[in-house]
């Protein structure tokens, strides 16, 4: 089944004061989401989800990597980024995550900002209005925690009980006034010699 796109959706925001206190660097942040149709709504329950995978995630890798580059205005000016996906209310958690949990999907975006770490993800079912939520972390270092970040904003009219979003966050800067250190202090403070991995908190 060929990607069905109903509509592109964007947001941004810049943060200015935090705390009472105005920021050195304003923080922006930025999503872009595309409503589709679920591909394998309706079909019951289907055992290989391989062939629209290939067919679609790719597609989607490209045209919300595009979308949200056009916001940031570069892929070198990105520092934290992250994707999400929901799906409707006749799918299931699996379809969500089918299209933004494969390296078809998610090489576009991590090739054209250079990064590192890997994306950070939430993949949820809900109705319209339910709310986007992509948090971010920095595209090169995993325990820079100054770019643990969430992005929040809803679609009124998606997705239907149909249809799928699927989103790509992504941040210039990380909170204002960051001030609770990162992983390698802790870890020095500990006395551990643990790599950082994916426990990282």
């Amino acid at each position: 089944m060929p990607l069905q796109l109903r509509k592109l959706v964007t947001y941004s925001e810049t943060t200015l004061i935090e705390g009472g206190r105005a920021a050195t660097t304003p923080l922006r942040m930025h999503a872009a989401a595309a409503v589709l149709t679920n591909p394998w709504a309706g079909r019951g329950f289907v055992e290989d989800l391989r062939p629209e995978i290939h067919d679609i995630a790719p597609q989607l890798g490209a045209l919300l990597t595009e979308e949200v580059l056009k916001l940031a205005g570069s892929g070198e000016a990105v520092e934290g980024y992250g994707k999400a996906a929901i799906v409707g209310t006749s799918g299931e958690v699996e379809h969500a995550s089918a299209l933004i949990h494969t390296l078809r999907f998610g090489n576009h975006y991590r090739k054209a900002v250079g990064a590192k770490s890997y994306l950070a993800f939430t993949n949820t079912r809900g109705g319209p209005n339910t709310p986007v939520v992509i948090p971010l972390m920095d595209k090169l270092d995993e325990g820079r925690r100054s770019h643990y970040l969430t992005i929040q904003f809803s679609i009124l009219d998606a997705p239907a009980p149909d249809e799928i979003v699927v989103a790509l966050g992504a941040s210039i800067g990380g909170r204002p006034h960051h001030r609770i250190g990162d992983r390698y202090q802790d870890l020095k403070d500990l006395g551990s010699t643990q790599e950082l991995g994916a426990a990282h908190v």
